[in-house]
């Protein structure tokens, strides 16, 4: 299984967050790339089907080896928007469709090939030789070179694994969210060698007042100063301490919380520190 890394989420670099410029695109990439931080991780839908486009330009002007940097994009999620001939937000997973949304990527990332390509959301139309079709061209074909998934549950991966191997799922989770623990999706990534990447990984801490929260902090304000480090700093490092090898996907774009959070590499939590901030996250001591 491959080892944690902190991956950059580039939702949020266009139209549906900072509106980078081309010349900010650049700069961003070769400073996530020159502090260690060289996995991007996209999806077609991002700003209306735009931020994919908007990077690959900002990629091709950083004069960044392809190489040096592993680019992850997803497909599936049909919005309602100008470019798209859609009446209402579905789901297409035909093979026309995934070669075609693979292809697209590529075009708009300005790069031959995708080190990742993920099934977006789960379909209940999906069918498992369509969709093993369509990936095993675009491996053959070298566009792209590992296969995932995103949002699915272990019974939907065994549904598309048996035809072709999955070796990602992208899931939510976090310490105020954290299902994913206890709904067999990280047994089964840990068993079956999936790699597990997760998104929104702070989850509601520093989002919402409530109860949950409240408890949290209390705890992260004793950790933060035991471990010298900051409140989010921990809740990465709660989530990397996961025998899967969990990796974070980051949404930020402040380029010192990209700098600490990349701390959380470096932090071992102690087990019983891991087990409370768990019994904080549930309001009550593990059965």
């Amino acid at each position: 299984m491959s080892k944690s890394e902190i991956i950059i989420g580039c939702m949020s670099w266009g139209v549906w967050g900072k509106q980078f410029s081309t010349k900010e695109q650049s700069e961003m990439i070769q400073f996530c790339v020159e502090n260690g931080n060289s996995t991007f991780d996209h999806a077609d839908i991002y700003g209306h089907f735009t931020t994919e486009a908007a990077f690959g330009k900002g990629f091709k002007e950083s004069g960044i080896h392809r190489k040096d940097i592993k680019l992850i994009s997803k497909c599936g999620i049909q919005l309602v928007t100008e470019s798209r001939n859609n009446k209402l937000k579905h789901y297409n997973y035909s093979k026309e469709y995934i070669v075609w949304s693979a292809e697209q990527s590529l075009k708009n990332l300005q790069t031959d090939y995708l080190d990742t390509f993920l099934l977006h959301r789960p379909s209940p139309l999906m069918h498992p030789n369509e969709i093993a079709e369509a990936i095993t061209e675009l491996k053959e074909s070298g566009k792209i070179i590992n296969f995932g998934v995103s949002n699915f549950t272990p019974s939907q991966i065994n549904l598309i694994s048996d035809k072709i191997p999955v070796s990602v799922n992208q899931v939510e989770f976090s310490l105020t969210q954290h299902a994913a623990m206890h709904n067999g999706s990280l047994d089964q990534m840990l068993q079956k060698d999936i790699q597990p990447m997760c998104w929104s990984p702070l989850g509601t801490v520093f989002k919402e007042h409530t109860e949950q929260t409240t408890r949290i902090k209390k705890v992260l304000t004793q950790l933060a100063e035991k471990y010298n480090v900051t409140e989010d700093v921990l809740l990465l490092a709660w989530i990397l301490k996961h025998p899967a090898n969990i990796s974070p996907v980051i949404g930020t774009t402040n380029r010192d919380r990209i700098l600490n959070a990349n701390k959380a590499l470096s932090i071992e939590l102690e087990l019983q520190d891991w087990f409370l901030l768990l019994e904080a996250s549930k309001g009550e001591e593990v059965a």
